[in-house]
């Protein structure tokens, strides 16, 4: 099955400056690289989608694995493939998830692009055709004998006779995409939010008596203790935590079982539930077969929520990282109440600057994921991706959706890790910010009424002033009330 190519073929034409073989699949032959583990319906992929040079994620790759995996023991349980055949496919699926695990060599044999046709059928018979090589290669035989009837005669293992049995590109994707997401959200980006959180809640615990003031529309406000300012960012990642765990909820559901269209031609009736439980309980996510195989194959809402909620948690990073920013500008001439640690020199041209890199690199990550939900949205679209009965813009939601749970993943460990675990805050500023804030009339005026204490803090501004100042001046009240009245943690609480 092997030949050599002239040095003047080229990747374009279908064949290469080196040795190959000759693969067939239904539109006919093709030249493969001879040592690629992978057959002519990939190869005509890289042809056809030579478009970013990034391929389909190794997550899915290692999700379809499990799945091929899973569908090969279901399909031997129900009587439909031989126990040889099946032990063979799942001994060259744990091969490639170990492979892929330990960024080995096997990721060269998944090159097909992200933006490739949107039913993901390229990387469905992908995942087929390398896996039915593998077989070959455990067995003895040449590379690309998966389709020889002499091979098959002697049991060989088939592409999609047998790795595809009872399945479709069609449900094998979006089933793959699912379980891809739903495994990153449970295992990098779950754990990160909830330390994010753990380590905001110390800090707001162990900053409760720092008084400062609060600010408004970037205006002076009434006080505010450190403490209760972090307590809002903490109950911002525990809500972060629980929209995770929503987002893993919307991905349970899943498409196989449905094969081409939703009906399940060609598949036993028990084979979606079967393989759900598989999957389940090798991840220990609630995996099940989708309610409705019409709805699961034909849209694919359950992603386009989960990366909605996504963008929610980026959201609130955000809105943690400006505000730590904000808090810590400075150090002499801006607010200072914070005191960011110093990771990295800030300039290369003015001497001794700090920056706040690690905010800065926190809201990049939350642009990203923004923008990364705009493109599964869109993808998910009645007329764009989402088409009559089935979705067509697959492959581009699970590469955009997966980016966005990696960086979250990897923005949330980079924050605790060089920026939260060595925040400080400056007490001293704190306090002396405090005093001269206009903002202090505010618990005057139920006492002396809206409209003088107004007037009071007009005054101090003009005169340059605190309010305290002003008050004792015109004795407006006793020495004893005025304290308590400008007390700033009594400001921090309601009445009693």
């Amino acid at each position: 099955m092997s030949s050599t190519t002239t040095p003047h073929q080229t990747a374009a034409s279908g064949t290469y400056p080196g040795k190959t073989r000759t693969e067939k699949d239904s539109m006919g032959e093709l030249l493969v690289p001879e040592d690629v583990l992978y057959g002519a319906s990939t190869q005509r992929a890289v042809l056809n989608f030579p478009v970013s040079g990034r391929p389909v994620p190794a997550e899915v790759i290692v999700a379809f694995a499990m799945l091929k995996a899973a569908a090969a023991e279901v399909n031997r349980d129900l009587g439909k493939l031989d126990a040889d055949r099946a032990a063979a496919i799942v001994e060259a699926c744990a091969q490639i998830d170990a492979g892929l695990a330990s960024q080995g060599g096997i990721a060269r044999h998944f090159p097909v692009d992200i933006f490739q046709t949107g039913s993901g059928t390229s990387t469905n018979m992908n995942a087929n055709e390398v896996i039915a090589n593998l077989v070959c290669v455990a067995r003895g035989a040449a590379i690309g004998s998966s389709k020889d009837a002499a091979y098959l005669e002697a049991g060989g293992v088939h592409p999609n006779d047998h790795v595809n049995m009872g399945q479709s590109s069609n449900d094998t994707f979006p089933t793959a995409m699912n379980v891809a997401l739903a495994t990153a959200m449970q295992t990098r980006l779950l754990p990160a939010v909830q330390r994010m959180a753990a380590e905001l809640e110390a800090k707001a615990q162990a900053w409760d008596r720092i008084v400062k003031i609060g600010r408004t529309h970037l205006q002076d406000a009434t006080p505010i203790r450190l403490g209760q300012e972090f307590s809002g960012y903490a109950a911002q990642m525990r809500h972060a935590e629980r929209r995770v765990a929503r987002a893993i909820e919307a991905l349970c559901p899943l498409a196989l079982g449905g094969t081409a269209v939703g009906t399940g031609i060609n598949t036993h009736r028990e084979f979606g539930a079967r393989v759900a439980a598989k999957l389940a309980e090798r991840t220990g996510i609630a995996f099940c077969e989708a309610e409705n195989h019409y709805e699961a194959q034909h849209s694919r809402d359950g992603v386009v929520e989960a990366s909605g909620l996504l963008k929610t948690v980026a959201v609130s990073m955000s809105k943690i990282a400006s505000d730590i920013r904000l808090m810590g500008c400075g150090p002499r001439c801006g607010i200072g109440e914070l005191i960011l640690p110093a990771v990295q020199p800030g300039s290369s041209i003015m001497p001794g600057k700090v920056n706040p890199v690690i905010c800065e690199s926190v809201m990049m990550v939350c642009c990203q994921v923004i923008g990364n939900d705009a493109t599964t949205t869109t993808a998910g679209l009645g007329g764009i991706g989402g088409l009559l009965d089935l979705s067509v813009a697959m492959p581009v939601m699970v590469a955009t959706t997966l980016d966005s749970v990696n960086v979250l993943a990897g923005a949330c460990g980079m924050f605790v890790e060089n920026l939260l675990t060595g925040l400080e805050p400056d007490e001293e500023r704190c306090k002396s910010l405090i005093e001269g804030s206009l903002a202090m009339c505010t618990t005057l005026a139920p006492v002396i009424g809206y409209d003088k204490a107004s007037a009071l803090a007009k005054q101090a501004f003009a005169e340059g002033k605190t309010v305290r100042q002003v008050a004792t001046e015109q004795a407006l009240l006793p020495a004893d009330e005025l304290d308590r009245l400008l007390n700033p943690m009594s400001m921090t609480e309601p009445e009693s």
